[in-house]
C-alpha cells in the first residue's frame, strides 16, 4: 500500500532549506511524494509575515516541476489554529486504516512534541520521521525521548509494515537556513538569492512582502 507523508510548517517564506529536506525524506523513501502543507495559523507562534494565499503562492512557484514534492492546503481551508492531531485524522479517515501514514520534523520542534496538542494521539495516527538538526539534541528524560526509545525503528522499510507508530530517525544534509533570518534579510534591504528559488524571491518582490521594495534586484 503507498506510504503518504507530509510535511508542515508555515513556511513564511519557502527555502531552499525546506525543499531539501523534503526532497531528501522522498528519496530516502524511495521517491514517494512529500506533501508540504502550509499551516493556516501556527499555534506556536505569532502571525505570519505573508497570508495564507501568498504563502501558498509561494509555494507553488518553489516546487513547480518537481514531481516528487506537492501541496495539501488542507489546513489554509480549515478555520482556527492549525493542529497536527486534526489533520492526521482527517487524513486517517481518507486513506483508511491500513495506510501507511508518515509526518515529518525536525529535532528542534520534536522536542517540544509533548507540548503539543493531543500529542499522545499522535503515534496511532502516523509514523513520526525525526530529521535530525546540527545543534539540537533531546532531553534524555523527556517524553520526546522516550518516544523515541521506545518506538524507534533503523530503516525507512519498517515504516512500510504497519499504518503509524514508528519513529524513524533521518541524518540528511541539512542547510542551515532559516525563514526568519530571510524575513530579517528582505526587511533590512538585503537580498536572500541563493537562499529561496529565484521565482519565490521575484514573487515576493512583487507583492511586496517582507518589507521588500517592489523592484526587480536580479
Amino acid at each position: 500500500m503507498p506510504m503518504h507523508v507530509i510535511y508542515g510548517g508555515t513556511f513564511d517564506p519557502v527555502h531552499h532549506g525546506h525543499l531539501r529536506l523534503a526532497l531528501e525524506v522522498s528519496e530516502r523513501l524511495g521517491n514517494v511524494p512529500v506533501n508540504l502543507v502550509p499551516c493556516h495559523i501556527p499555534p506556536h507562534r505569532g502571525e505570519t509575515g505573508a497570508t495564507a494565499a501568498q504563502r501558498l503562492r509561494l509555494l507553488e512557484l518553489a516546487i513547480a516541476g518537481e514531481p516528487c514534492l506537492q501541496i495539501d492546503d488542507r489546513e489554509l481551508r480549515r478555520e482556527g489554529a492549525s493542529y497536527t492531531a486534526d489533520t492526521l485524522r482527517q487524513l486517517r479517515n481518507e486513506l483508511g486504516a491500513d495506510a501507511p501514514l508518515v509526518m515529518v520534523v525536525g529535532t528542534d520542534a520534536f522536542a517540544g512534541f509533548d507540548r503539543w496538542q493531543e500529542w499522545q494521539q499522535i503515534p496511532g495516527l502516523a509514523h513520526i520521521i525525526v530529521v535530525r538538526r546540527p545543534g539540537t539534541a533531546l532531553d534524555r528524560e523527556s517524553e520526546p525521548a522516550r518516544l523515541l526509545a521506545e518506538r524507534g525503528v533503523e530503516s525507512a522499510d519498517a515504516l512500510c509494515g504497519q499504518a503509524s507508530g514508528r519513529v524513524l530517525e533521518l541524518d540528511p544534509p541539512w542547510l542551515d537556513i532559516s525563514a526568519t533570518g530571510i524575513r530579517e534579510r528582505i526587511g533590512g534591504g538585503q537580498s536572500p538569492r541563493y537562499l529561496v528559488p529565484d521565482a519565490v524571491w521575484a514573487e515576493i518582490q512583487r507583492m511586496g512582502l517582507y518589507g521588500a521594495c517592489p523592484v526587480n534586484n536580479f
